[in-house]
């Protein structure tokens, strides 16, 4: 980061000068966003079609006004006139470095270079061709975290094509409310995968749901679990090698288009209605994450980052990007902490030599409930970077990661999502680390925290919005042609104002602290309280695995309604819930946050709906308490854990 704000002092005089303090460089990669845009896409050497003249574009932004409102149909529009591939821009490697290193349950790691990555995805793509696919056709990936979904990605995206993904662990409804929307043409595929010990089979989901696309033609199913899986009753199926195998020897070709040209269809993981499609274009993408890896990470080639994520959250598209830095990605599949191997992914960090170590909140106060102690276990030398997202981090869970897992380590709260397939803010290695914060705005998000009444405020907790274009804004929504669903989902709240949904709060130093979403606020007596304030508190006390708070709505005797706060608690085994737990509750609350956000009700739970990326759903479990139909149950990776919310005792009112 320091090197490249040098390169763009020596070259801009409007640029502050190269030791400037931090928020000055900020404020101008916001000011002079075409600029800033231009110059990090020079300093990463983004791989671009030469247009007559000797140029890579006509303008790096045009529109109505380089700061008017995102707008799907009117502008304003990246880089007009670049043409380039994405897929391209991640196998410029060609060498006998690692690309990629992939691990699960099971002893031992499956390693290839990024020349062996360049030829596997040459085949691919030529058997792709072959079988007819052209630029703008979607492909579709119903798979575990391994080297094929990145084979098959990649071999997508060098034609053109729109990849869109689903883990194996979405049931067969989730699927079809995704895919079905978009039609793919190829259905990329596993016979099973392993998680907690156990081997799941996936082939009859895969029938059922092939009988229920029929854009499909083509299903390609990679052995993961039987050497020769039987396919007879999936219709127009081969496995991979035999699919691949036209192709090899094939030279890699890419299919350079338009800087805004569909790369991704992303999902809402929300549980009311069908999820939103939301189109990510390849040039955005790419230098988004460019940016985030090469300057907010200092990620360097042949580092190693790992991310836990599976390939229905974005955390995958933003690993895998990581190849365009040079890097290694690290791939893991199967659960974070399998029954007797607690330790798994820190000894997987050590083993591995991993250099940036990616996961969510939740599984570091897990590691930090299991008194995991990797500081004192593992070897973590190669360590220099955790991030964490999917959630608030804690403060507590930054002295745990301090103390326990490495001093001295870079912690990084990162937030953005699946919108913007990256983030509005996260870690910073020109900045120190404060607790309970996250570092910084990104470069080039013009982001600020509005009030009510549309005003920015600093040290006070409101909206977060981004106020100015940005190149990963979403392209579109699929059949969203006249940009109405895309402008209600982010523009109508703050006219013509990017509002992310998300309640936070912008520090005096210029970090940011998040309290979580703003559709789940809780508002007590008129007091509007983030539940992640709640949380932080639960976290801490000892018997408690995880929570979930809601407002209830209740009469408040004058005939009227009010809210009132309702926590629900899932204990660590052995534990049993007493007047004397809740009290304690209470008291950590009514000590650490404030008496507006005491619970009024405390209530003992076997399980928790989590969304299939793994976040806890306030959401539904909201609905169910007050009657409310859940509609999309198919987000959910544990559906039936709703019923344990239904017609309580102690909420009836």
């Amino acid at each position: 980061m320091g090197r490249f704000f040098a390169s763009v002092a020596s070259r801009h005089p409007s640029a502050p000068a190269a030791d400037a303090a931090w928020p000055e460089w900020h404020a101008w990669s916001v000011r002079e966003c075409e600029t800033f845009w231009a110059e990090l896409w020079r300093w990463a050497g983004v791989v671009a079609e030469q247009l007559p003249g000797g140029g890579e574009w006509d303008a790096a932004l045009i529109g109505r006004d380089r700061t008017a409102p995102p707008d799907p149909v009117l502008g304003p529009r990246w880089f007009e006139g670049a043409r380039l591939n994405f897929a391209e821009n991640l196998l410029r490697r060609r060498d006998d470095g690692v690309a990629i290193l992939a691990r699960d349950e099971r002893a031992g790691a499956r390693r290839l270079t990024h020349r062996e990555l360049v030829d596997e995805v040459a085949a691919v793509a030529a058997a792709l061709r072959g079988a007819g696919l052209v630029a703008g056709d979607r492909v579709a990936g119903f798979l575990p975290n391994i080297p094929e979904t990145v084979i098959a990605m990649l071999a997508a995206a060098s034609i053109g094509c729109v990849w869109t993904s689903c883990s194996p662990d979405f049931g067969v409804n989730g699927v079809l409310d995704r895919f079905g929307q978009v039609a793919p043409r190829v259905l990329f595929c596993a016979d099973g995968y392993r998680y907690g010990g156990k081997e799941i089979d996936c082939l009859a989901r895969v029938r059922d749901i092939v009988d229920a696309l029929p854009s499909v033609e083509r299903v390609v199913v990679v052995p993961c679990l039987h050497a020769a899986p039987d396919l007879r009753a999936i219709r127009a199926s081969q496995v991979w090698g035999d699919f691949a195998a036209p192709g090899r020897g094939a030279p890699l070709e890419f299919a350079r288009l338009p800087f805004g040209h569909p790369l991704y269809v992303m999902y809402s993981s929300g549980t009311t209605g069908l999820p939103k499609c939301m189109v990510h274009g390849a040039g955005g993408t790419l230098l988004q994450h460019l940016k985030e890896h090469q300057m907010h990470l200092d990620l360097r080639p042949d580092e190693r980052l790992f991310y836990f994520t599976t390939c229905g959250w974005m955390m995958w598209n933003w690993l895998v990007s990581a190849l365009a830095s040079g890097a290694t990605i690290v791939l893991y599949d199967g659960a974070p902490m399998p029954p007797g191997r607690e330790g798994l992914l820190w000894e997987l960090a050590a083993e591995e030599g991993v250099t940036v170590f990616g996961t969510s909140a939740r599984y570091l106060a897990l590691s930090e409930k299991a008194a995991l102690a990797p500081a004192r276990t593992n070897d973590l030398s190669a360590l220099r970077a955790i991030l964490s997202t999917g959630s608030p981090l804690a403060a507590h869970a930054y002295d745990y990661v301090v103390r326990d897992v490495k001093p001295g380590v870079m912690l990084a709260s990162i937030s953005g999502g699946t919108d913007l397939i990256s983030c509005f803010a996260l870690g910073n290695p020109l900045l120190p680390v404060h607790r309970g914060e996250l570092q910084s705005l990104g470069l080039g998000m013009a982001v600020e925290i509005w009030n009510a009444e549309a005003r920015r405020v600093v040290g006070e907790p409101g909206e977060l919005v981004c106020t100015a274009p940005f190149p990963s804004m979403p392209v579109a929504f699929w059949a969203d042609p006249d940009g109405l669903k895309y402008r209600d989902a982010y523009f109508t709240h703050f006219p013509g104002v990017w509002r992310h949904g998300d309640w936070a709060e912008e520090t005096p130093h210029g970090g940011l602290v998040i309290y979580g979403r703003s559709d789940a606020t809780l508002n007590p007596g008129g007091v509007r309280i983030g539940t992640a304030e709640i949380y932080r508190q639960v976290e801490q006390v000892h018997d408690v695995l995880e929570s979930v708070v809601i407002g209830q709505e209740v009469p408040d005797g004058a005939g009227g309604a009010d809210v009132r706060i309702v926590l629900f608690v899932r204990l660590r085994p052995g534990a049993a819930f007493s007047e004397a737990l809740a009290d304690h509750i209470r008291r950590a609350i009514r000590a650490n946050a404030s008496p507006h956000h005491v619970p009024r009700v405390i209530v003992p739970v076997a399980d928790i709906p989590r969304t299939l990326s793994g976040k806890i759903s306030e959401i539904a479990v909201r609905d169910v308490v007050h009657g409310r139909a859940v509609t999309n149950t198919d987000a959910l990776a544990n559906p039936e854990s709703l019923a344990l919310f239904r017609e309580l005792p102690e909420l009836r009112v």
